[in-house]
């Protein structure tokens, strides 16, 4: 499944440190290699602890985690919606990605110049917003004027709803809102929405660059940014890429640990990071576990078991039978299959179980 997440922001803001950093990222369960597809794509490992706990008990051959893409997006200048900079390249690779990661400078350095001259994220996140609202006002422009007609003096009523959808969007653009802020009540409302893959609509995570001593708690600049984002169905998540940078150079996992526990941080904010990506692009893990390997594998929420079947690979889909489930905290709890089954908590699920995040799947199919 390949599904990518891209890093934006304005030159100077630590966007491209905090890519350096997930490239160096180091999985907790071994040191599974950073894979670069092109010079700025990154298949990076998710961290999940549940791995694991799964080969303490299993003891696998190897341990293989599921992986997401990171774009390092070039940044951007004002003026992108209108080609300048390297604002077409810009544009056109933020469309080919499926959520946005955009990185806001919440610090600052005199040693660090910033291109506008003083630290506002809030400004920073505006210019960027402005220019993908402007290309996205073209687009629905164009849109509305092949479908207007149609819409008001036919009978078809398909029309008529793609027209009221589009403009509702057009209306949210003009104030200077992004599409996602627009909320559909029905599926064919929705569907015409999605399909006109418009850059503001795409799920978007603020990364907020600050300082060592606002790792834990934030700062002013990051209650400004929140502040900004409340009605815009987008969450904030607060690192600190210096610090980022300090722990990638470490070669063992307890050393990274002491570090993280001196500064009064649980979990690195790399791992966080990459953990709000997979979620952003709305992907779960369901594992398998056995003595050849404990793995995960990633699917889209809200899968079905034959669909997830069909990850591992298509001829499980085409011949599903049943999927054989047990949930990770019982298989931890009872601490093996045989024992989870003798308790009874192996489930025998059909091709309309949903699957949840953490299931331990085996699928039974026939070709």
């Amino acid at each position: 499944m390949s599904l990518q997440c891209g890093i934006v922001g304005l030159p100077n803001v630590g966007k491209s440190t905090l890519f350096n950093c997930l490239s160096n990222a180091k999985a907790q369960a071994a040191n599974f290699p950073f894979c670069t597809i092109e010079p700025n794509v990154g298949v990076i490992t998710v961290p999940d602890e549940r791995l694991n706990k799964l080969a303490e008990l299993v003891h696998p051959q190897k341990i293989v985690p599921t992986t997401v893409e990171i774009v390092d997006i070039a940044g951007l200048v004002k003026g992108a919606s209108k080609g300048e900079g390297l604002g077409n390249k810009f544009l056109a690779n933020i469309r080919e990605t499926d959520a946005i990661l955009h990185v806001l400078r919440c610090f600052e350095d005199e040693n660090v110049t910033h291109v506008d001259g003083s630290i506002n994220p809030v400004r920073d996140k505006e210019i960027i917003d402005a220019e993908l609202q402007l290309k996205d006002l073209e687009t629905i422009e164009s849109r509305i004027q092949k479908i207007e007609k149609q819409a008001k003096t036919g009978g078809d009523k398909d029309a008529k709803l793609v027209f009221e959808v589009y403009s509702k969007i057009r209306e949210a653009l003009l104030r200077g809102e992004s599409a996602r802020t627009v909320v559909f009540e029905t599926k064919d409302e929705n569907k015409a929405a999605h399909d006109l893959f418009l850059l503001t609509s795409k799920p978007v995570l603020y990364v907020c660059n600050v300082d060592e001593k606002s790792a834990v708690s934030g700062n002013r600049f990051v209650d400004q940014v929140s502040e900004s984002i409340k009605n815009e169905n987008a969450e904030v998540l607060i690192v600190a890429a210096k610090i980022e940078s300090e722990i990638a150079e470490f070669d063992t996992y307890e050393e990274r640990e002491m570090f993280l526990a001196e500064l009064g941080l649980k979990e690195s904010g790399v791992n966080r990071l990459i953990k709000a990506a997979y979620k952003l692009l709305n992907l779960q893990t369901f594992l398998t576990a056995g003595p050849q390997e404990v793995r995960a594998w990633t699917f889209q929420k809200g899968w079905k078991a034959p669909q997830c079947a069909g990850v591992i690979h298509t001829d499980f889909e085409k011949g599903f039978i049943r999927a054989e489930v047990i949930k990770y905290q019982d298989y931890i709890k009872y601490g093996s299959e045989p024992a989870v089954k003798e308790a009874g908590k192996m489930s025998v699920e059909g091709k309309e179980y949903i699957v949840q995040d953490g299931d331990v799947m085996h699928f039974r199919f026939n070709v």
